[in-house]
């Protein structure tokens, strides 16, 4: 038997606030999505301007950061042509993302969930879940 730490809701509802105090400051409305550990989506919410398109990519950022127990940034390299993962994005039904925006969310060591964000360029989708971890974790 094990015994397993992982978000809430309360967890959820924190960093979902935590991304969008952010994006409202850089001005980009996004696609925020948060899933257990096991990459189960617990809470998501799409900004009021938040491309439609990105519901889905948010969503599976978070679920490969939680359950690949990985930023979705660090796949992208190892991902391109030539290199040793080249197609891993195919894996898992097309599921697995390698666009950076997605992070795991880490208590005690221990990834306890993640966090996918979609709606601006790469580097503002991660900089928006980097500060959502922070918001959550001065909490």
């Amino acid at each position: 038997m094990i015994t397993v730490t992982r978000l809430d809701i309360a967890d959820a509802r924190r960093l979902i606030a935590g991304a969008c105090a952010k994006s409202e400051e850089i001005g980009v409305p996004m696609c925020i999505a948060i899933t257990d550990e096991g990459g189960n989506l617990l809470a998501f919410e799409r900004m009021e301007g938040g491309k439609v398109t990105s519901i889905t990519i948010a969503i599976d950022k978070s679920f490969t950061a939680s359950g690949a127990k990985k930023a979705t940034h660090e796949y992208h390299a190892s991902a391109q042509p030539g290199a040793p993962a080249y197609g891993i994005f195919a894996a898992i039904g097309g599921r697995l993302s390698t666009v950076p925006g997605g992070l795991p969310v880490l208590h005690e060591g221990a990834v306890v969930g993640g966090i996918g964000v979609s709606s601006g360029t790469p580097a503002q989708d991660r900089e928006v879940a980097e500060a959502a971890i922070a918001f959550w974790q001065a909490g």
